[in-house]
């Protein structure tokens, strides 16, 4: 019976890596998206759509998760905790949609500086996170996992830093109002990628303390 379950151990990380590699995806196609603005180098509404494809196959992974943490008699680690961080997963790619679709809705066809500067942020933080998860599984990675997950909230300080910056810069004298509006939105939604991810850092690094 024991030899049996196994492979339903092993299933929930290799579904949790699953996730978070479709996140990283994600956020390297918004990453393209951002930087090619106003470029005329790269396909946008393919790059839009490939952001929704990853969502999309992310819940599909998701949903498979949450069934089998249902019919599963054991979970390798705490079921309420694999709930989190597939939830915490899952935030981090509906922020990247987010982040994507705004740039139809608020009709933004040039990138900034700063934008740039956090979609990079947000690719180098969501990659980390697809490391950390990947490393869950093997307590002799303890100490590297976490800190992947320091590196994270490092990388979300330094994005609120450009926001702030961003967001003063917009409101200079002589600035279009109704453009800064625009602008002070997206780089909200921009930094909301970085607060999922730092979220799913801090569930990782719960698992690992209550795991030691």
């Amino acid at each position: 019976m024991f030899s049996s379950l196994m492979p339903q151990r092993r299933e929930f990380f290799e579904l949790l890596a699953a996730h978070s590699e479709r996140v990283v995806a994600g956020a390297n196609a918004t990453l393209r998206l951002i930087n090619g603005l106003g470029e005329g180098g790269e396909d946008i509404p393919a790059l839009v759509a490939e952001v929704n494809l990853n969502e999309k196959e992310a819940d599909k992974i998701k949903a498979t998760l949450i069934e089998r943490l249902h019919k599963s008699f054991t979970t390798p680690i705490n079921r309420d905790q694999i709930h989190a961080l597939t939830t915490d997963l899952d935030k981090t790619l509906n922020a990247l949609q987010d982040v994507a679709n705004a740039l139809g809705m608020y009709s933004i066809k040039q990138s900034t500086v700063e934008a740039r500067e956090m979609a990079s942020l947000s690719a180098d933080a969501c990659m980390r996170l697809n490391r950390a998860v990947m490393a869950l599984s093997d307590k002799t990675r303890s100490a590297e996992t976490l800190n992947l997950c320091k590196e994270i909230e490092e990388i979300e300080s330094k994005a609120d830093r450009v926001q702030r910056k961003a967001i003063t810069a917009l409101f200079q004298e002589g600035v279009n109002v109704w453009q800064a509006m625009k602008m002070r939105e997206f780089y909200s939604l921009q930094e909301g990628v970085l607060d999922c991810c730092q979220d799913a850092a801090k569930m990782i690094e719960e698992i690992l303390i209550e795991n030691s």
